[in-house]
């Protein structure tokens, strides 16, 4: 049976790595790439029962964890694991509590590559062999994250578009829903992040992005 994987990272080099990582598994692969991150998101809706999204943490057009919030959030079924050059314990625990499957670091091996991209296939969570675990040592940025736990999915690609600087009409636009409706999203977004205004919204998101390179 054939597998279908979507990479996404805005560097050649580091796809051609994840490729051949890739194809050198056992059975049949048909990879999707992606350089940025609106290609990345059409790749996912256009391959909805891909069965896995490489994910760069960097990628242009989207800020940090926001950016697999999004899929997550968009994409439910989708397993995605994060890839960066940043694998220190707090990022990595937060991409996994965010959502993802698994994290692999860029300066693994080929072999490691792969081994992690079975382990999420088979239905583990891949980690570096660096990864200790452990609780967040932010008590702030662990109040947010259990925050944002408790957003629908809906209200999750809500407050990401927020992010984006998108106005109540475009964001229904998009969703194919009335403004009414994304008024009483944000309403409820605001409610549960326990903000007054959909700014101090998105800066509650941005420290999510500032925690990750703090």
């Amino acid at each position: 049976m054939q597998q279908t994987i979507i990479i996404a990272d805005d560097h050649p080099l580091f796809r051609d790595a994840l490729r051949q990582a890739v194809l050198g598994m056992e059975g049949r692969q048909a990879i999707v790439e992606a350089g940025d991150f609106a290609a990345a998101r059409t790749a996912a809706g256009e391959n909805p029962d891909a069965d896995l999204m490489l994910l760069d943490l960097a990628m242009p057009g989207v800020s940090g964890f926001s950016g697999l919030m999004a899929l997550r959030s968009e994409f439910i079924s989708l397993p995605i694991v994060i890839i960066s050059a940043t694998d220190d314990t707090s990022t990595v625990r937060r991409a996994l509590e965010l959502g993802a499957s698994g994290f692999i670091s860029k300066s693994s091996g080929i072999e490691d590559i792969r081994r992690s991209i079975q382990t999420v296939l088979a239905g583990g969570i891949a980690t570096p062999e660096s990864y200790r675990g452990g609780q967040e040592q932010d008590p702030d940025v662990a109040d947010l994250i259990h925050r944002l736990h408790t957003l629908t999915p809906q209200q999750s690609r809500v407050l990401t578009m927020l992010g984006e600087g998108l106005l109540n009409k475009q964001i229904a636009y998009e969703l194919g829903v009335s403004e009414a409706t994304i008024k009483a999203h944000v309403s409820a977004i605001l409610l549960k992040l326990d903000v007054d205004s959909r700014t101090q919204a998105v800066i509650q998101l941005g420290k999510i992005n500032m925690a990750m390179v703090a």
